[in-house]
């Protein structure tokens, strides 16, 4: 997984957008209103740009974090995000192409329901 093919992946998202918020370097996915008032926007997805292997963290239910976290040694609790709700994932193969894009989607769910 490269960082422009999960961004066209993430984009195509009905209502997402991408913000620097945070500055350079860290990408972040939203979807919402990127014209009226913050709290209207939900973080779903942050890339930490320029980092080898691709490292995305995403939200995730908090049962299914715990689990993922445990099997694989390249899903880690969220950077610098809230660890119950977030997994930072190192995308260095231990995942699928297909499951980082179910895990992004899953996130994507979470904050619009």
């Amino acid at each position: 997984m490269d960082h422009k093919t999960i961004e066209a992946y993430l984009l195509s998202l009905p209502g997402a957008w991408l913000d620097y918020p945070f500055g350079e370097g860290v990408a972040v996915y939203k979807v919402g209103h990127n014209d009226v008032p913050r709290q209207d926007e939900k973080m779903f997805a942050l890339i930490s740009e320029g980092t080898k292997p691709l490292r995305i963290s995403l939200k995730c239910d908090p049962q299914l974090a715990v689990h993922l976290r445990e099997k694989y040694e390249t899903v880690l609790p969220g950077y610098h995000l809230n660890k119950k709700h977030w997994n930072t994932i190192i995308c260095s193969g231990q995942l699928s192409d297909d499951e980082i894009r179910d895990l992004a989607y899953l996130s994507y769910q979470l904050v619009t329901k």
